[in-house]
């Protein structure tokens, strides 16, 4: 087993996707498959599920990712000693909500790039369920979400400026000349929500009354449900500035309701040198 081999190993895991993990390495997708096949015959193991789109780590996948993932990262620390003991490089990897408060990591990896030009920053989006099984699992190093963290699990820095909730509608609604919409004007309305605040944010916001909603959508990232309102099927119940369309506008909810951000990582986990350093330009920027 070579170092090299890991590296496609972690690669593979980390994209889900042998033609994606071949782009980025980058290696020809053949020979990667070589590559993970002779490693699951080395250690008599299958380490991935296959499917039609996609790769998913088995149980022993995952133990073997986590191993793999500590030999990697004594080498990279190890090479960084004895050869420049200032090098930071690789990739950091974050899961995100979508919310305009990601322009606090932004800027914080931007700080990084500026001093370390050879650290990497790969996003993801996703559902609740997929970035924290993401997270727990190693595959992330951190993640940015709206939901209140397990302080047990998790470490975590809370983002300024919190995210307004309101909805989205066409500007040339006759309801875009309110200024806000409250809970009774939403109980008419054919709304569109998402599945993500439903579990946290929405029965904080509307308690009882989210059970007499007319429901006619749901979503996982807003862009799709943008498109549902800029074509009349209804309307959004969102965070602001997440949508720039000129056919849409933006109607907070009154009496305003805000959701902070939080920046969270696993609590006693050795993170990688370069998710080391973003992290510290996190606390240095957010003071």
């Amino acid at each position: 087993m070579e170092l090299r081999t890991l590296e496609y190993f972690m690669a593979v895991a980390r994209e889900e996707s042998i033609t994606r993990a071949a782009e980025k390495i980058p290696i020809t997708q053949p020979a990667l498959s070589r590559a993970i096949k002779l490693l699951e015959d080395e250690f008599g193991k299958k380490l991935f599920i296959r499917e039609k789109y996609s790769v998913k780590l088995t149980t022993d996948g995952l133990a073997f990712f986590q191993h793999a993932q500590e030999l990697l990262s004594l080498a990279h620390k190890m090479e960084s000693k004895f050869k420049n003991p200032d090098s930071v490089y690789g990739d950091v990897y974050i899961g995100c909500a979508e919310s305009d408060a990601m322009k606090y990591v932004a800027r914080a990896a931007k700080s990084v790039l500026a001093r370390y030009p050879d650290v990497r920053f790969s996003l993801y989006s996703g559902n609740i369920e997929d970035l924290s099984y993401r997270l727990d699992k190693g595959l992330l190093d951190f993640y940015v979400t709206l939901q209140t963290p397990d302080a047990s699990k998790y470490d975590s820095l809370t983002l300024p400026a919190p995210d307004v909730w309101g909805i989205l509608l066409r500007r040339d609604d006759p309801l875009a000349a309110k200024k806000s919409f409250t809970v009774e004007d939403l109980l008419n309305l054919p709304l569109i929500l998402s599945r993500e605040a439903l579990r946290e944010e929405y029965p904080k916001i509307f308690g009882t009354a989210l059970e007499k909603f007319q429901v006619v959508a749901t979503y996982n990232l807003i862009f799709n449900a943008a498109i549902l309102a800029r074509e009349g099927l209804g309307y959004p119940v969102s965070l602001d500035k997440l949508i720039n369309d000129a056919e849409l506008c933006f109607r907070p909810l009154e009496p305003e309701f805000k959701s902070e951000l939080k920046f969270i990582w696993r609590k006693n986990f050795s993170l990688t040198r370069q998710a080391q350093v973003l992290l510290t330009e996190m606390k240095r920027s957010l003071v």
